[in-house]
């Protein structure tokens, strides 16, 4: 049989290459590899590298503002930390060194469904962060309306709907591998507390941890989600709620139908559909749709300043970073994931000066020009 340790992975930067050598092999393939021949993983970073940087002079840039706002709410700078499940395959501490760098740089913190640890002890971490929660829509109604119970009384601010996982997609090096982090236990921090889940089981964690893994791996996802089960989340809560997932300009027209507060233009970093449209050439034509009606970001793809930069610039009001930070994660934990994101603001400020803009008010996309 070809193990993880039988090939030899190719390493998109320096930075993936250390985290390789940090995690085991298995959990370095579920974190950096995508779907199937890995075309939509390949297409998201392409599409950022079509698109040239056209500065402008003389602009007196001897003071840049990253600032913006989202929800009315000011930010440092116009990112956030994607939703990423099962954090302690990366690093034993997984997302609660995550939430304590988000709290340090004052980044929001959007925590998934599927985190190695409780939603309530990732808060704590966070003390008065931002945080929003992602929300993967259980075929089981009464643990989507208690996860969306917890967020509200923990203080979360939003909620992230992801809706691009009817199914799981086709990951070749997981099933290669015979892993799967849910299997063993990474990614059921916020179930095994659960009281609507816990209610499903026959036994207890306790008594057959086995057999609670596997109900949530059976109940984690809603095949049968769409618009009106989507109205049926609305009303279980106030706060907002953006659709991670959209990639098409006729779903963004659906969800402003639908009084969506928000969208992420995401093709889950290519992890789930295969030669599918990358994030990045979605975003103008979404952006065309929604105009200033709403807010929208983008993730998939995103690994430098420079990519910030552009996603801006083709309409994203801010961005999600996603694999770089489990990297920065599994190499120095907290410390790591501050260091990734130190670079990426660096890389982003001097851009900006260099482009000739003061403030991220002043990126568009005339700065742009595609090659």
């Amino acid at each position: 049989m070809i193990t993880a340790a039988d090939i030899q992975p190719e390493f998109e930067s320096l930075l993936e290459r250390k985290a390789f050598e940090k995690i085991r092999s298995e959990a370095f393939d579920y974190i950096a590899r995508g779907a199937g021949s890995e075309a939509t993983m390949q297409e998201n970073l392409l599409a950022f590298s079509k698109w040239k940087i056209r500065p402008r002079v003389l602009r007196n840039v001897a003071e840049i503002d990253m600032s913006s706002t989202l929800f009315d709410q000011k930010l440092s700078m116009p990112v956030l930390f994607a939703p990423i499940g099962v954090q302690r395959i990366a690093h034993p501490e997984g997302e609660l060194a995550s939430a304590r760098a988000a709290k340090e740089l004052n980044v929001p913190l959007v925590v998934s469904s599927a985190a190695s640890y409780s939603m309530e002890d990732i808060a704590n971490e966070l003390g008065g962060c931002s945080r929003w929660f992602q929300l993967y829509c259980s075929s089981e109604e009464i643990v989507t309306r208690s996860l969306v119970q917890r967020a509200e009384a923990n203080g979360y601010s939003a909620i992230v709907i992801t809706v691009d996982t009817p199914v799981l997609g086709i990951r070749e090096s997981d099933a290669r591998n015979q892993y799967s982090p849910l299997e063993e236990g990474d990614g059921c921090g916020n179930y095994l507390n659960d009281p609507a889940f816990l209610s499903l089981l026959d036994l207890s964690p306790e008594e057959d941890m086995k057999a609670a893994l596997q109900k949530q791996i059976d109940i984690i996802d809603q095949p049968g989600l769409d618009w009106d089960e989507l109205k049926k989340i609305r009303e279980l809560t106030s706060l907002p709620i953006l659709l991670k997932g959209v990639l098409h300009p006729e779903d963004a027209k659906l969800a402003l139908e639908n009084n969506v507060d928000g969208i992420i233009v995401s093709n889950h970093g290519g992890r789930q559909l295969d030669h599918c449209i990358a994030s990045l050439d979605a975003l103008p034509d979404i952006k065309n749709i929604v105009q200033d009606r709403i807010p929208i970001l983008l993730d998939s793809g995103i690994r430098s300043g420079v990519d910030v930069f552009k996603a801006l610039a083709l309409g994203a009001d801010a961005v999600l970073l996603g694999r770089p930070l489990v990297y920065g994660l599994a190499i120095n934990g907290e410390v790591g994931v501050m260091q990734v994101v130190h670079k990426i603001l660096h890389e982003l400020e001097i851009t900006m000066a260099l482009a000739g803009v003061r403030s991220i008010k002043e990126i568009n996309s005339d700065l742009l020009f595609k090659g």
